[in-house]
């Protein structure tokens, strides 16, 4: 089983090593690249005022975050969720470099940094696949198809629940967690093979381990529905087993 824990944040101000802070973490689990449901949502008070440029983009005032927890209070819950996953973050530097100088802020009580070799940055990803075209998030949702009506504001959660689908688009598709995963289980699977009318995917006509007395039954049976019955499409061209 594959975790891995899709984030974003939103923050005072772009410079986090001059005294802008973290004020809103959004995240979203996805087990082999398919969200849950499950998600981590805080908003956090910074102890400084929103930057005029910040407020533009996200629409989170001072007054908003007034009586919202410290950061410290919410840090454990934080890393609780996200656990050992892998992280998935566009343009990761920026969201690392505020959790980090976070964590610094704890002191003795901080968790070790996050480490950008272990996060998956999806603005790489994107710039890799899509070379010299805008990679920003909205325009990977217009590339790709995906609805982006919700989105008046920046907003952690639902950045980070729109990430999650732009990322599986950067990796093939959906079908590459789930329509080909399934064909690679049935393939892998011990027994015979495959016949032209038994492909893993799409309608196809049914094996049947029916016992002579069974599919008389059956027949019998189908007799009653007249030679047009749909049953027939899936045993055979003489609707026997």
């Amino acid at each position: 089983m594959l975790r891995e824990i899709v984030l974003d944040t939103e923050t005072t101000g772009t410079d986090a090593k001059n005294g802008d802070r973290l004020i809103e973490i959004g995240c979203v689990e996805l087990i082999n690249h398919v969200q849950t449901g499950k998600f981590f949502h805080k908003l956090v008070n910074p102890t400084r005022p929103v930057s005029q440029g910040a407020f533009a983009v996200h629409g989170i005032s001072d007054a908003m975050l007034a009586d919202k927890p410290l950061f410290a209070d919410i840090v454990d819950e934080f890393r609780a969720f996200c656990g050992d996953a892998r992280l998935v973050i566009h343009n990761a530097p920026f969201d690392v470099g505020f959790l980090n100088m976070e964590y610094a802020r704890l002191g003795e009580k901080a968790p070790p940094p996050i480490d950008l070799a272990d996060v998956i940055d999806t603005l790489q990803m994107a710039r890799r696949k899509h070379t010299g075209a805008s990679n920003t998030l909205d325009a990977l949702c217009a590339r790709y198809g995906i609805d982006t009506t919700r989105r008046t504001k920046h907003g952690a959660l639902l950045d980070s629940q729109i990430l999650a689908e732009v990322y599986v688009e950067l990796l093939g598709g959906k079908q590459t967690s789930l329509g080909l995963a399934v064909a690679e289980t049935l393939t892998s699977q011990a027994g015979p093979a495959l016949s032209d009318d038994d492909t893993p995917l799409g309608p196809r006509r049914l094996r049947h381990r029916l016992t002579p007395e069974e599919s008389a039954r059956h027949a019998a049976f189908l007799a009653t529905l007249g030679p047009a019955a749909v049953w027939r499409d899936y045993l055979g061209e003489e609707g026997t087993a």
